[in-house]
């Protein structure tokens, strides 16, 4: 029976290495793997995640303070903040969510002061974007590509006359080809708000996450519905390759 359970053992640790071999050409899971383990992250900073649904994840909001499982939603904030709390228990890091469904760029302005400038995070991740465009498809919203890079752009300034220290993490919003909501549409004008997100980051210094890339390159792996079924809203698959491509970024951070 011993001779058995070794056997099985030598079987499932096996396995595994060859799972992990098998990631070694998917570069936004075996690298942000390896900056977890690597990055040094600065003791008693606060981080906070801003953005619409595929933030807010269906948090409480009414469980407000730092590290609150229940306030954090079941998305890819969650896990990102339990990577970075489990790997860094001495650290005390601080760590909020707040991300509202349905939000454009205008939405975030309007709350700022109570949900980002009171809070003085040291770390500010915004991913915003697919409503400034989603909305003018089915709910009557007049915004342009240009109203989404003013907006953001002013949302910015704000912040940094704030908090002239902050550090910017900006995501790319993202539609995921293949998903249910998303339509020919939007290969015509929702690559424009991309374009601008990523000429935004360039401009205040933020650093970038490439969303679109890491989704279409996981497309080779398994289809829209494993990933991402909507195109807009991940799933517990796809909100690990949200988390292992901001992990990196986070690390290029510090290090």
């Amino acid at each position: 029976m011993k001779d058995k359970k070794r056997a099985e053992r030598r079987d499932f640790f096996k396995k595994a290495a060859l799972s992990t071999a098998g990631l070694a050409g998917f570069p936004y899971l075996t690298k942000a793997a390896s900056a977890t383990i690597k990055m040094e992250v600065p003791a008693n900073i606060t981080v906070l995640f801003q953005g619409d649904s595929i933030t807010d994840a269906g948090r409480d909001r009414g469980r407000y303070y730092p590290n609150d499982g229940g306030g954090l939603g079941s998305g890819y904030v969650y896990q990102i903040i339990a990577d970075l709390l489990g790997s860094n228990p001495d650290k005390g890091l601080k760590c909020y969510n707040r991300g509202i469904s349905g939000n454009k760029v205008f939405q975030l302005a309007a709350r700022w002061d109570d949900d980002c400038l009171f809070l003085k995070p040291d770390v500010l991740s915004i991913l915003i974007g697919v409503n400034d465009f989603w909305h003018t498809l089915s709910n009557n919203y007049s915004g342009t590509a240009k109203t989404y890079n003013d907006d953001l752009r002013a949302l910015l300034d704000r912040t940094k006359e704030q908090l002239p220290g902050i550090k910017l993490i900006i995501g790319e919003p993202f539609a995921v080809k293949g998903g249910s909501a998303i339509t020919s549409q939007w290969d015509k004008d929702f690559p424009d708000y991309q374009k601008y997100a990523k000429q935004i980051a360039a401009d205040y210094g933020a650093a970038f996450i490439p969303y679109q890339d890491v989704f279409d390159n996981a497309l080779d792996k398994a289809p829209a519905d494993y990933w991402c079924p909507d195109g807009v809203h991940p799933s517990i698959a796809g909100a690990y390759l949200m988390k292992n491509a901001w992990l990196e970024v986070f690390g290029e951070l510090y290090n």
